[in-house]
């Protein structure tokens, strides 16, 4: 009888440790299907955009004792983003375009915002955490001729400037909306039509010539967060310094915008904008645009 009771309780004890096994490799089988889902969510093409028309106006009649001059003035903007993963591999492209005009009672309609941007950034993961070796490419000019507002001399068109810069680096990527890529080795060409360096230099060319080479460090950061409910503030900082000429006087160009949701097409956006650029001006170029936004995501 003690025998058989033996033989029973290793028994009971040989099923039981079985059945934790088969518990504990089920468990471990759900974990790794579980992540290997998560990861397969992750892969591939994943793309987003907005368009945002941002319209404000003032308008005045003529027994209005408080002082002020009509005005009228409208932007159209796009933001688009379509970045890859697989793997080890990340490649965010950034796709900003922006035009505005504005109308001043008695006055000609000039230009308030014009640019156009592409920002190409590939990453190769670099060991476990959240660091890749990088490649890092950038361009950007303008759409339409800016005129000086004292002489009404042409003073820039399409492609002139134009801003290319390029080079390896190292990312630090937490997520798609916080990210640092640091660039030591960039390279960078600014070109502008010989026509504006025929009397003097113009965008830092020399002149007589047509484009500048330089050589320099580059840093790029990109955060966006919401700070409440319907309420996002995109940022984007580009930093560049010149090896070969005056390495002290670094490059800015800092840009915000700021989206308060009202409801899905209809928002309020601040787009602000600070640049220093000592071949182009040697002071801060600051732009603001407040208005009222109808917005088309896709």
């Amino acid at each position: 009888m003690k025998k058989i009771i033996l033989v029973l309780a290793i028994f009971l004890l040989g099923m039981n440790t079985n059945a934790q096994v088969n518990e504990k490799e089920l468990l471990d089988k759900n974990v790794t299907a579980a992540l290997k889902l998560e990861d397969t969510t992750n892969v591939g093409w994943k793309r987003r955009g907005n368009i945002v028309f941002l319209f404000n106006q003032s308008a005045f009649n003529n027994d209005w004792l408080g002082g002020g001059t009509a005005n009228m003035a409208g932007n159209l903007g796009l933001n688009y983003d379509f970045n890859y993963k697989a793997g080890k591999i990340v490649w965010d492209n950034k796709i900003i375009g922006s035009y505005g005009l504005t109308k001043l009672k008695g006055q000609d309609m000039t230009k308030s915002d014009d640019r156009l941007e592409f920002t190409s950034l590939f990453g190769r993961k670099a060991g476990q955490g959240n660091w890749y070796y990088s490649w890092y490419l950038n361009f950007k000019t303008q759409m339409d001729s800016g005129f000086d507002p004292t002489t009404g001399t042409k003073i820039s068109h399409f492609f002139s400037p134009a801003y290319f810069q390029s080079g390896p680096g190292m990312l630090w990527k937490k997520s798609d909306n916080l990210k640092v890529n640091i660039a030591p080795a960039t390279s960078k060409l600014i070109f502008v039509h010989d026509h504006f360096t025929q009397l003097g230099s113009a965008f830092g060319v020399e002149q007589g010539k047509s484009s500048r080479f330089e050589f320099g460090a580059a840093l790029n950061g990109y955060y966006k967060l919401n700070l409440m409910e319907n309420i996002s503030m995109e940022n984007i900082l580009n930093l560049y310094s010149n090896y070969l000429d005056k390495p002290q006087n670094v490059d800015i160009d800092y840009q915000m915008n700021l989206v308060m949701k009202i409801n899905k097409y209809i928002s309020t956006n601040v787009a602000f904008q600070a640049l220093y650029d000592d071949n182009a001006r040697g002071a801060f170029q600051i732009r603001e645009v407040f208005g009222l936004g109808v917005n088309y995501g896709f």
